[in-house]
């Protein structure tokens, strides 16, 4: 007896759980008609057919696999894809699978005249989501030139009356305070507090950091509302004078990561990694009772109380140890040894063990065998847009792995040397101390009792390296250090 497994779908534009209950009677019906055994069901709710970004579409692609039924049975074809190429993508998958796709609406005859009329119904499908994502769009331009709420997430301090963005009066009293103090150089986690002990909470809670700090960037507090290229001032009502607003973004810009001016070079700064919860370990600064500035290494996890227990490490101990512990080894003829056979080792096991080539040959020889059926089908007549289409996708695609397979053997064919290695790591030597970390150091995992200094290589070696090898185990201080190649 003849299976199959039904699909059923239904997008989110007006459509809703009877259109499932329909969708599924059609086909059951059809089953019963043409002795067809149902022995399964796959369903997207509220799923566009734009894509194949959906969770039972993907599992009924690879439960095709099993070979366990004959058919795909769905209402109508766009209820498979709306897309074209991912209809032919994913109809090639089942079709390798043993599995045909049917509709049960759409008579489609098993004839040459039947490939024409099932690939006009897929362009029909096409063409009808992409005028309708065009319908949208204009609709929602409109929405927004007559200054009405196009829906979505409305941002703290406002709220939608007869359609329109009005200001929350009690919100926005709260807005204007976050932007005066910040304006005025209060911390944000100060402003938190102020506003915690004056009971104004976010949702029942204190306002979050990242809440306090979206609202600072949040130009529609300012009147101005951007949607692609275009500015809309007649949306949002301000709340914010841009005075203000523009003194708090030049504030927000001055102190973002990596741009805010600092006295002192932390040597090891985007380095460190704690080994106990994995967090950065970034730069620290306080100040002593009799007035000295005092600077360290703190684990981020530990600041922000996720319950790491890893203790500080003062700023120049630590600098001058790796540093120290690092020049002093690479100096040793020994080590210097044991990196140059280690890596000469790892890089013949690379080259034989390419993974990438055997990927890319792997794929070259799936698309010789598509453009050897796609000529089939055209030998028989069988010549259509979608035919034509992913003929000349395949034969770019053919071209450019090629490309990439050449490229790969050529990288494999040329071998750093053990001369080569050992100048990578003496010229290191010659270095001032920032660069000499920057150009030998990739990772340092910090325990309170041990450090991991993890070296870059100037050899390729496979991604899927965990550790490398160790070249060096020494202790300073009661602290083990090791370095790892």
């Amino acid at each position: 007896m003849k299976t199959a497994v039904i699909y059923a779908r239904y997008s989110s534009d007006n459509q809703s759980e009877q259109s499932i209950e329909g969708q599924l009677r059609v086909c059951e019906e059809y089953a019963r008609s043409h002795d067809i055994l149902i022995l399964d069901t796959y369903i997207d709710r509220a799923m566009t057919g734009t894509n194949d970004n959906r969770a039972d579409f993907q599992r009924m692609i690879k439960d095709s696999g099993k070979r366990d039924w004959n058919y795909v049975l769905v209402y109508k074809l766009d209820r498979f894809s709306r897309d074209k190429y991912a209809t032919a993508v994913h109809k090639k998958t089942l079709k390798d699978n043993g599995v045909k796709l049917i509709s049960a609406t759409e008579h489609i005859p098993d004839t040459p005249e039947g490939i024409i009329f099932e690939s006009m119904l897929e362009g029909y499908a096409e063409y009808y989501s992409a005028e309708l994502s065009q319908k949208v769009r204009r609709g929602m331009n409109e929405t927004r030139q007559k200054g009405n709420f196009t829906g979505g997430f409305l941002i703290y301090g406002y709220k939608v009356e007869n359609k329109k963005v009005v200001i929350d009066d009690e919100r926005a009293e709260v807005v204007r305070y976050i932007f005066e103090q910040y304006s005025l150089g209060v911390y944000v986690k100060d402003i938190i507090a102020s506003l915690t002990a004056r009971g104004i909470l976010n949702r029942g809670k204190p306002f979050a950091r990242n809440t306090v700090y979206n609202i600072l960037k949040n130009e529609k507090y300012s009147g101005i509302y951007r949607h692609n290229d275009e500015v809309f001032e007649n949306m949002y009502p301000q709340i914010v004078p841009l005075e203000i607003f523009e003194r708090v973004r030049r504030k927000i810009n001055a102190n973002k990561y990596g741009k805010r001016s600092i006295e002192v070079v932390y040597l090891l700064r985007h380095k460190l990694k704690c080994g106990y919860c994995g967090q950065p370990i970034s730069a620290e600064c306080g100040t002593s009772k009799t007035g000295d500035k005092k600077r360290y290494y703190k684990c981020f996890g530990r600041k922000n109380h996720n319950g790491c227990k890893k203790s500080m490490i003062r700023k120049d101990y630590l600098e001058n140890l790796i540093l120290s512990t690092v020049i002093d080894e690479l100096s040793k003829p020994k080590t210097l040894d044991r990196i140059v056979s280690g890596l000469l080792a790892e890089q013949e096991r690379f080259i034989k063990e390419n993974s990438i080539i055997n990927v890319l040959l792997r794929e070259k020889k799936q698309i010789e065998t598509s453009l050897e059926n796609i000529m089939a089908a055209i030998e028989q007549g069988v010549i259509t847009n979608t035919t034509t289409k992913r003929l000349k996708e395949l034969e770019a695609r053919q071209e450019e792995l090629e490309r990439q397979i050449l490229i790969e053997r050529s990288k494999n064919a040329v071998r750093v040397s053990a001369e080569e290695i050992r100048e990578y790591y003496k010229a290191a030597l010659a270095l001032e101390a920032q660069m000499l970390i920057n150009y030998l150091v990739k990772d340092i995992v910090l325990y309170d009792d041990k450090i991991e200094i993890y070296f870059n290589k100037p050899t390729r070696t496979s991604p899927d390296e965990n550790r490398g090898f160790s070249v060096f185990t020494g202790t300073a201080d009661n602290i083990e250090i090791e370095i790892i190649i």
